[in-house]
């Protein structure tokens, strides 16, 4: 085609330029000389590689290649005329015709580069069946997702506008459709265009849950989907699979948590580092952070098999290189932990082993003490023991004012860490500093009401809630690992940091919120099931009588807790630990509420502890 293009280009040239009777009179030179034009253009064009594009795929690079693939060759024969006319007086081609072959070659090339784009975008256009969209986000990102549309998935979507934000935009033609604003009237614009989904730019997403129109457009039941960031597409390019569906997490009506990776990174980088419950939610998740960092040696512990075998397989995956040990082991063997601790020596401890399920514990009180209090005595005297720089200790909001056995089980682990760090601080006997992390429930962990309201929807409901008015703290996984880093890094011991959590979100709305996500508003129904044991409406991150410090993270404050001394609690944590292998669970609750005055059992055969005998 080129080849053509170019006979065409230069022909013309010549006809402009002569009138007919030269060009007859000097026909056999002028077909030599076409010859020669084409042969360099020739040259250029594999050199510039022009034809190796395809062309219904053609872009503006591919258009400044051929621009630099003809001026290169009009410029070189322009050039060979010069010295051939300067150095001999004779001259081959005209410079005249070859400026007017370059200005025509030029513009037929990428004319039918455009003529053959616009061809199969209008006879291959989009399936009868491709669902027609609006994406969110008219700049960089949505103009990409647009383009990966229209390249690779007409069969799966049909671009009919874009919506922006930015008022410059706003009313202007881009790729052929209307760009319109984010206002009162989309809903109107989507029913007149009958589109009932929207693609979501990932630079939007913040802009969309804060914004009011979401929760209308979920009522009218359009669809939310979303991409990944422009960074993660593999060589530049979406697929139909990458196209998902918003989940809730995306929605959560929060600031996005900063941290200083620098500090963090200071801290971390070059150390022996221990994780406990490191297959969990949150536990394998600072792995993954603390991962990046480049530490010594990652030290991964869990009871759980199969689930920490996949984080090894994580680990082969994408940190071939970092030196790692996933090691199967119980927090309560105090013997097996003193032989990893001696063989390890690590330096930088996150305790994330706990159980943390309030019913189930409610229900099994001794496995609470041995593991929630019993397993973070053992891994702190033991980081006392071997001579450890930190040890961060992940609590629960449900320390605070404890209404059930979990609960309490992790406010006497804090109060046995803190008088710890208390002792150790006035008799200098080691430097380990001791901090312990307090964060509400976590989006999407093992467990949480997120997964099983997902669960639920997919199998077509009902969609359980304990109780219409049940509010709850709630932070992504992601987030919360990145403030327990930063607190990690920034403490001195022996404080009990809490996170800003933003505002309770009402389960009941996130639930609606969920279902309206899915699509299922008419099949899915919600059924209240009543308070679980222990469970309360809402949580405290404090202690009404607790006040806090900030600090210099304005998401991380430290709480004004009341002090316990080492020495008694350590021996009635010893007693407390030594009862629960009797298994007489109202006698080990009982011994917990001594310790924890403040612990009041709620919907619970426990609350007959609290009443007043007269």
């Amino acid at each position: 085609m080129d080849v053509a293009v170019t006979i065409l280009s230069v022909s013309v040239a010549y006809v402009l330029r002569f009138s007919l009777p030269i060009l007859v009179e000097n026909s056999s030179e002028i077909i030599k000389n076409i010859g020669i034009i084409v042969l360099i253009n020739l040259v250029f064009f594999r050199v510039f590689k022009t034809y190796s594009n395809v062309l219904r795929f053609s872009s503006f690079i591919d258009i400044l290649r051929i621009i630099i693939s003809l001026s290169a060759s009009y410029g070189s024969l322009i050039a060979l005329e010069y010295l051939l006319r300067t150095t001999t007086g004779a001259s081959n081609i005209q410079t005249s015709v070859l400026l007017i072959a370059f200005v025509v070659n030029a513009t037929l090339m990428v004319t039918s580069r455009i003529v053959v784009k616009t061809f199969f975008e209008m006879v291959g256009s989009y399936s009868s069946k491709s669902t027609r969209v609006f994406i969110y986000g008219a700049k960089e990102a949505g103009v990409n997702i647009a383009k990966a549309i229209r390249i690779g998935m007409k069969d799966h979507y049909r671009l009919k506008a874009f919506i922006a934000d930015e008022p410059e935009l706003i009313g202007k033609v881009m790729m052929g459709v209307d760009i319109y604003p984010n206002d009162q009237n989309i809903y109107d614009r989507l029913i007149d265009k009958r589109v009932t989904t929207i693609i979501v730019s990932p630079n939007k997403i913040d802009a969309l849950k804060n914004s009011i129109l979401t929760d209308e457009l979920l009522n009218h039941r359009i669809k939310l989907l979303t991409v990944p960031p422009i960074s993660e597409w593999n060589a530049n390019t979406l697929s139909s699979n990458e196209i998902k569906e918003i989940q809730i997490e995306d929605l959560l009506q929060r600031d996005s948590i900063e941290v200083d990776i620098r500090k963090i990174a200071s801290h971390l980088e070059g150390k022996r580092v221990m994780i406990t419950g490191a297959a969990g939610s949150i536990g394998s998740e600072i792995m993954r952070q603390v991962a990046s960092f480049n530490p010594y040696n990652l030290i991964l512990i869990d009871q759980a098999e199969t689930p920490l075998h996949d984080i090894r397989l994580e680990l082969l995956d994408k940190w071939r290189n970092l030196s790692s040990e996933t090691i199967v082991a119980d927090i309560t063997n105090s013997t097996r932990m003193e032989a990893i601790f001696n063989k390890y020596q690590p330096q930088y401890i996150f305790h994330a082993a706990a159980y943390k399920h309030v019913p189930m514990m409610e229900d099994n009180v001794s496995e609470s003490i041995q593991v929630n209090v019993g397993g973070t005595k053992i891994i702190a005297d033991l980081a006392v023991k071997y001579k450890a720089e930190k040890f961060v200790m992940i609590s629960t909001d449900k320390a605070v004012n404890p209404t059930n056995v979990m609960g309490c089980s992790k406010r006497i682990a804090e109060i046995y860490v803190q008088s710890l760090a208390q002792k150790l601080s006035v008799t200098k006997e080691a430097h380990v500093h001791f901090i312990t992390t307090r964060f509400g429930n976590v989006l999407g962990s093992n467990g949480s009401v997120i997964p099983r309201f997902k669960d639920q929807i997919k199998k077509g409901g009902p969609v359980t809630v304990t109780h219409p008015e049940i509010i709850r703290y709630f932070m992504t996984i992601p987030e919360a690992c990145r403030l327990v880093l930063e607190a990690g890094s920034m403490g001195n011991g022996g404080e009990i940091y809490i996170f800003d959590m933003g505002e309770p979100v009402k389960i009941l709305d996130l639930a609606k919120r969920m279902i309206s996500l899915s699509g299922c508003e008419d099949t899915v129904k919600i059924v209240f099931t009543g308070l679980r044991h222990g469970e309360k409406l809402y949580e405290e991150l404090l202690n009404v009588k607790e006040s806090t410090i900030p600090t210099y993270h304005e998401k991380i404050m430290i709480a004004n807790v009341r002090k316990y001394e080492f020495d008694d609690v350590n021996t009635q944590i010893k007693d407390l630990t030594k009862l629960s292998y009797s298994y007489d669970q109202m006698a080990i609750v009982a011994s917990m509420k001594s310790l924890v005055p403040e612990f009041i059992s709620k919907n619970s055969c426990f609350e007959e502890l609290d009443k007043v005998v007269i």
